[in-house]
């Protein structure tokens, strides 16, 4: 039986390579993001290419489709993200936080300036949003690893 790893505070930047390359590292469609939102009650769930560590407390991500994802947010900010990346590391990681759109213009940019870019070729006039999510929560498999 294994063993639950101790409990840390919130420092993302031990994911960063994991999340940031999880779009580009592997076999398309190997690894990935994805993002879990809730509005009315029902649940969906979409692929983020664009996820990012932003820093120690928070995940980014370009939201380019301008849909569910983002309404979802506006209605109820709380989310689940799921990175799978075998390449970086065997462990699925899931993050539980909330999210915000961002309204200032200099943050946007700024969220903009690091998407990748098979992800900016996507939305090339830069019609999207950016997210923010400040995260209180990290699980590795069935433990929590992090947690505020």
């Amino acid at each position: 039986m294994a063993t639950a790893p101790p409990v840390t505070a919130i420092d993302l930047l031990q994911f960063s390579e994991i999340v940031d390359n999880a779009r580009t590292d592997g076999e398309r469609g190997q690894n990935t993001g994805v993002v879990a939102t809730a509005n009315d009650g029902r649940p969906d769930v979409a692929l983020k290419g664009s996820l990012m560590v932003w820093d120690a407390d928070h995940l980014a991500w370009w939201e380019r489709g301008r849909a569910e994802t983002e309404a979802a947010v506006r209605a109820n900010p709380q989310v689940a993200v799921m990175v799978r990346n075998s390449t970086r590391d065997r462990r699925t990681l899931r993050f539980y936080g909330e999210a915000r759109i961002v309204d200032d213009p200099a943050l946007r940019e700024r969220v903009w300036e690091r998407v990748i870019q098979v992800e900016k070729d996507t939305d090339p006039e830069k019609n999207g949003v950016a997210v923010l999510v400040r995260i209180d929560r990290v699980r590795a498999g069935k433990f929590d690893i992090q947690r505020r």
